[in-house]
């Protein structure tokens, strides 16, 4: 009877386990990365604009890239002034006026991305993260989420530079 009770409780103890790990789980992540999943806020299109197809809508970011987005060529992508390990992915949607981007998040932070600059032959996009509270404890994971920067004009033949900027 005792034997028959330990197993009960313990199989009743590993389904509520399972259950609620399998519900944080990631199941798209790079190669490479760990870590539970959270949910980051995009920083564009704001909250109040309306979404264009193939961008991530607000408080919806994603690990996978959204379908139908096109990626762009290597050669057209300049990131020697990321960080080693960051991600260099980034995609175009929406006819090209959606950035598809690879971020890089931790902890308590979630990625954000912003055109800083859309000069004719280049699009400036600064990476950041926001800042985690004070007095708040963090886990120490890394997450790759995919944000979406909106462009005014298609990105056609222009470099896209990417850059980090410190945490907001």
């Amino acid at each position: 009877m005792r034997y028959s009770a330990k197993v009960v409780g313990t199989g009743a103890l590993l389904l509520m386990v399972t259950a609620c790990a399998g519900h944080d789980m990631a199941t798209n992540q790079p190669a490479g990365s760990t870590g539970s999943v959270s949910v980051p806020a995009p920083a564009s299109p704001s909250p109040t604009e309306s979404t264009p197809p193939g961008a991530n809508p607000p408080g919806k970011p994603r690990l996978t890239v959204p379908e139908g987005s096109t990626p762009v060529p290597a050669d057209r992508i300049d990131a020697t002034a990321l960080p080693a390990g960051f991600p260099r992915e980034v995609w175009t949607a929406n006819g090209g006026t959606v950035l598809n981007i690879r971020a890089q998040e931790g902890g308590c932070g979630h990625a954000l991305g912003e055109a800083a600059e859309q000069a004719g032959d280049r699009v400036v996009v600064n990476l950041s993260e926001t800042k985690a509270q004070t007095n708040q404890m963090c886990t120490m994971d890394i997450r790759y989420p995919v944000i979406s920067v909106a462009l005014a004009a298609p990105l056609d033949q222009r470099t896209v530079v990417l850059k980090t900027t410190p945490p907001k």
